[in-house]
């Protein structure tokens, strides 16, 4: 970073900005880790040789800090997939129940924006469809930091939400449920041939938020990959160029998510169960009628706390998935 003309190119020099992002957030957790083990040591030894119970009780407070450190560190050597380290996109969908559904696929959209805050990763709306009535038909997020697809791999199947209507007059409890799909963002430096004949392009008008610019020219980019039927599309950039690249970068990681399946079934876990937006596929439920309850049904992992869940307060639930995901691919050896 230091060497002459490194930002010349800024593009390049953020590439490298961000791998060494990545490469540190293993590293320090790893040197502060070592660092307190070796303190923790000379204290014990010290306190040991001279007989001093106060360090040796200081040192044994210290212990369950340390402990917490081994646990993150071990959680990142978890995440060692071809694409863990990198950047993602989020889709949500709404599923069975309408309105309900819509409402709470906006719900889980903030959740997981929430979320990104918490982790200090950036994240932006790539494309939306809004419903009619309320939130989303669905809503595509792009998520950019160490490690994003990693942890948010492990969200990927159906979310269940248990609540008092809001559009119900009488009241009622109603069921609703939402997909949620992550791939991970290619690198432009993989080549994925994609024919341009097999290509259909659309270019059209966004709606929703984004100002006069986006609502009054077809800026907005459908792509369709013919022979796969893949479709891709993006709105949230101002220029029809940028939402084209934007387009064709997920297209091309879809596409490379295809051929890797093909060539190794155990990828086929990145996306997850396949199913049915319905009841009976979820991997977790959010239950906030009649008490609160959100509970991951593959893990068993659960807490009272659901509306901390619902501002982002995700992370001991991806942890467990990951732990469960890794002890799973262990016994299956």
């Amino acid at each position: 970073m230091s060497a002459a003309g490194f930002w010349d190119n800024q593009e390049t020099a953020q590439k490298v900005i961000a791998d060494l992002k990545a490469l540190n957030s293993v590293l320090d957790p790893l040197e502060e880790l070592s660092k307190g083990l070796e303190d923790a040591e000379t204290m014990f030894e010290l306190g040991r040789d001279e007989g001093d119970e106060a360090t040796i009780a200081s040192v044994a407070a210290d212990l369950p800090a340390l402990r917490a450190k081994f646990d993150h560190f071990e959680l990142l050597m978890l995440l060692s997939g071809p694409y863990d380290r990198g950047n993602c996109y989020l889709e949500i969908h709404a599923g069975t129940g309408g309105a309900e559904s819509r409402d709470w696929t906006a719900i889980l959209a903030r959740m997981y924006m929430r979320y990104t805050e918490r982790q200090g990763w950036k994240v932006e709306e790539v494309h939306s469809v809004p419903g009619e009535d309320a939130g989303y038909n669905s809503i595509t997020l792009h998520v950019v930091g160490p490690y994003a697809f990693g942890y948010l791999s492990a969200e990927i199947g159906v979310h269940r939400l248990v609540r008092i209507s809001p559009f119900d007059a009488a009241a009622r409890r109603h069921t609703s449920f939402a997909s949620v799909d992550v791939i991970p963002e290619v690198a432009d430096e993989i080549e994925i041939e994609i024919d341009p004949e097999e290509l259909r392009i659309d270019f059209f008008r966004a709606g929703g938020a984004g100002g006069q610019h986006v609502n009054k020219t077809s800026s907005a980019v459908r792509i369709t990959h013919l022979p796969t039927g893949l479709v891709t599309q993006c709105q949230n950039e101002r220029s029809q160029h940028q939402n084209r690249q934007v387009a064709m970068n997920m297209l091309k990681a879809r596409l490379l998510q295809l051929e890797e399946e093909k060539r190794n079934k155990e990828l086929a876990g990145l996306r997850g169960p396949k199913g049915e937006i319905a009841w009976g596929n979820q991997i977790r439920s959010y239950v906030l009628q009649p008490y609160t309850l959100v509970k991951d049904h593959r893990t068993d992992h659960e807490t009272g706390k659901a509306m901390d869940v619902l501002d982002g307060d995700l992370q001991d639930f991806i942890e467990a998935y990951l732990r469960h995901r890794r002890a799973a691919a262990a016994a299956r050896k």
